[in-house]
């Protein structure tokens, strides 16, 4: 999988608690005012292997909270399976940051999640009030038992 970078125990601003934030390469949404325009080009960033992936953030997440944004994670929809399979066997509290949906979030992801941020950037209905989001039209939530089994 291809990833940008790594900000390890130090977002508050990325969902509730001190969390580890990665950042995914490859963005197919290309937001107006985008902060992280330097993860749209899939070809950028670094390849890694999930296993050492896993390994390095086993080692370095003090609380296991990682949230994983981009760019955009679903351009890399299989190997993100795979990753969210793998960090929830570890205990991971997992947020996702998508410019998509929720119906367009597949349903093995959804259940492995604690937090699920969708909706695309809008410069326009740009927020520093609501917590967790960029813009208005977006949603952060916590996702319920009843949500994992849709």
């Amino acid at each position: 999988m291809r990833i940008n970078s790594i900000k390890y125990n130090n977002s508050h601003v990325d969902g509730p608690g001190i969390r580890t934030v990665l950042f995914m390469q490859g963005c197919n949404i290309h937001c107006k005012g985008c902060q992280n325009k330097s993860t749209w080009d899939i070809n950028k960033g670094k390849e890694v292997s999930i296993d050492d992936l896993v390994n390095e953030l086993k080692q370095k997440v003090f609380n296991k909270k990682i949230t994983i944004s981009g760019g955009e994670p679903l351009v890399q929809k299989d190997e993100l399976v795979k990753l969210i399979d793998r960090l929830a066997e570890e205990g991971f509290d997992i947020a996702l940051y998508t410019g998509h949906t929720r119906d367009e979030v597949p349903p093995e992801i959804i259940t492995k999640l604690k937090y699920l941020k969708t909706g695309n950037f809008i410069q326009e209905l740009k927020t520093t009030i609501k917590p967790f989001v960029g813009s208005e039209n977006q949603i952060f939530k916590e996702v319920s038992k009843d949500e994992t089994t849709k």
